[in-house]
């Protein structure tokens, strides 16, 4: 029997809120497989489970519970047999708690060791959907397997209202938008505060040509329909990216005292949510993915970041983050380094300013570049290697 966890999700988050299960005590699960819905300041995340075997002994929903507190135990897959759990009927409706309204649970069918109250299956897409639209999925009648709620039921119930309302608990009801954007702005300053009081920041910033990446970019776009074009970003992801592999030193953690290096390249993209608040969710393996690859994955964590649709293993493994501040930032930006990570790249916006080539002063595309990065885990000279670096592959954006 292995215990499941209450993830970090993030060096800000104390505790956790299960708000849904998206299984049943008794459930067969395996690595990768997203099994319940947590509620943090950062809104409500899908929590991975990354054991093999039967989840049991689930932990209530709507209690709040510490960074490591148990949330289930697993029968591992080899060990030795767990007692033997009654079959469950087909889940009733609107029994979970789900965001955005938090509902109160049923009774339990019986008391056994691993029986939970029966909850109303939910697709993730269907939550989402759900919540964007301000419908209570837990409340729609699922035409799914064993009656789960689908997409397709939550867009059917948008025409119409409902036939039934699920009645809530105030005192847990998440805040309009997934998120307390008080609490989150508390939380982003608590963790800040501790990067600047811990760790021993250095500072390096670099002014680079953005021609090339420029010309490139605009042949590329305008070959191509809007959906398949790419923002400039992108490049600068995936120079970060490529950079990182001849400067791995930047690529990882401090913990326990010394370095700890990162098993991938995976960028925590900066990202700004509606209503306030910021979430730094990782790409994961940026460094081998092409930039078309890159664009669709942006695209696709942006939109989950602001809907609330987060997963766990986005949050806890980020390996170094880049905070780009796009056309309507301003035109350098330094960062505050995210512990237990030992960098952050900035970017500011790209602007045309006077640049010398080949003796002569033109009008050139440039973007200001910087680093903060921790003076326990490098130093200077390594930190400058990595902003060389990314300047350079900017000079080649067909090799990205």
């Amino acid at each position: 029997m292995a215990d499941f966890l209450m993830p970090a999700l993030g060096a800000d988050m104390e505790t956790g809120q299960v708000v849904q299960w998206l299984v049943q005590a008794g459930a067969r699960v395996k690595p990768g497989d997203v099994v319940a819905v947590v509620e943090t300041h950062k809104g409500a995340i899908d929590v991975e489970c990354f054991l093999d075997g039967v989840i049991g002994d689930l932990a209530p929903i709507g209690e709040h519970l510490p960074v490591g507190a148990v949330l289930a135990r697993v029968s591992v897959a080899g060990a030795a047999a767990a007692p033997a759990v009654a079959p469950l009927a087909p889940p009733a409706k609107a029994v979970p708690l789900a965001p955005p309204v938090v509902a109160a649970a049923a009774p339990t069918r019986q008391a056994e060791p691993l029986t939970t109250p029966r909850r109303a299956l939910v697709s993730p897409a269907a939550r989402r959907r759900a919540q964007a639209l301000g419908l209570q999925p837990q409340a729609l009648r699922g035409t799914g397997a064993a009656g789960a709620v689908t997409l397709a039921d939550v867009e059917r119930a948008a025409l119409a209202p409902p036939p039934s309302v699920v009645p809530s608990t105030p005192s847990l009801r998440p805040k309009p938008g997934g998120f307390d954007a008080a609490q989150m702005r508390q939380a982003i300053a608590a963790a800040m505060g501790r990067s600047k009081r811990e760790i021993p920041h250095y500072y390096l910033a670099e002014t680079m040509d953005f021609a090339a990446a420029q010309d490139w970019l605009d042949t590329w776009n305008r070959e191509r329909l809007p959906p398949d074009r790419l923002l400039s970003a992108v490049l600068l992801l995936k120079a970060t990216a490529l950079a990182l592999r001849e400067v791995p030193q930047l690529n990882g953690f401090h913990e326990n005292g010394q370095f700890r290096p990162g098993d991938g390249i995976h960028i925590g993209w900066a990202i700004a949510l509606r209503g306030g608040g910021l979430v730094a969710p990782a790409i994961h393996h940026a460094d081998q993915k092409t930039l078309p690859e890159l664009m669709s994955a942006l695209r696709d964590l942006v939109q989950r970041a602001r809907a609330g649709g987060l997963r766990s293993s986005e949050l806890t493994d980020p390996t170094i983050t880049v905070s780009s501040l796009g056309e309507r930032g301003a035109e350098g930006v330094w960062g505050v380094i995210y512990p237990p990570q030992v960098a952050i790249v900035g970017f500011g916006r790209v602007l045309t300013r006077p640049w010398v080539v080949a003796g002569q002063v033109l009008p050139r595309p440039v973007v200001s570049a910087s680093l903060a990065a921790d003076h326990r885990a490098s130093d200077g000279h390594l930190g400058g290697q990595l902003l060389v670096a990314i300047h350079r592959a900017l000079q080649t954006p067909q090799t990205l």
